[in-house]
């Protein structure tokens, strides 16, 4: 198992050395009107026809086409893309799960002190129909389950939850 994740990342590696400046740069060399649309799209309305004509001819050609676009568009990226998946299925893995209950909708973990922790996986038991708020810093660990309302709102759950908790190094 050691020997096929070091592969990946020997691959992953040879992947990134063959990329030549910053990932993406080059694509909005090539399209100004990207550029042009990345800064307008804050604007309300600044992305209209009238604003960047080029963006809306490209709108009107033929999906196919813009579907070849984007793809030839994202290849330079895809390296990037596998090394990022890479590196979280390895930061995930790196976490233990273990069993916890939050009694009354609440759970609080101190965190030992000088530990580092990159990522908090948290599974929730998908019939019970909760939504975890989680807050996290250096000392603790604190998740709030709250349960969604008819309205579209979040209502904090007082019942006892078992959860599945692993902090990722």
């Amino acid at each position: 198992m050691l020997n096929a994740v070091l592969a990946q990342m020997q691959e992953c590696s040879a992947q990134l050395g063959a990329l030549r400046g910053k990932p993406g740069s080059d694509l909005l060399e090539r399209h100004e009107w990207l550029k042009t649309l990345r800064n307008r799209s804050s604007i309300p309305g600044g992305s209209c026809e009238f604003d960047v004509p080029v963006y809306y001819a490209w709108q009107r050609r033929p999906a196919a086409l813009r579907r070849a676009d984007i793809q030839k568009w994202v290849a330079p990226l895809i390296p990037l893309a596998h090394t990022i998946k890479l590196l979280l299925h390895i930061l995930r893995d790196s976490g233990q799960p273990q069993k916890v209950i939050a009694n009354g909708g609440h759970f609080q973990q101190m965190l030992p002190p000088g530990s580092t922790f990159q990522l908090l996986r948290l599974n929730i038991d998908e019939n019970c129909g909760l939504v975890p708020e989680i807050s996290a810093n250096r000392m603790l660990i604190a998740v709030r389950l709250l349960r969604p309302q008819p309205d579209g709102s979040l209502k904090p759950d007082s019942s006892e939850q078992t959860l599945e908790l692993a902090l990722c190094a």
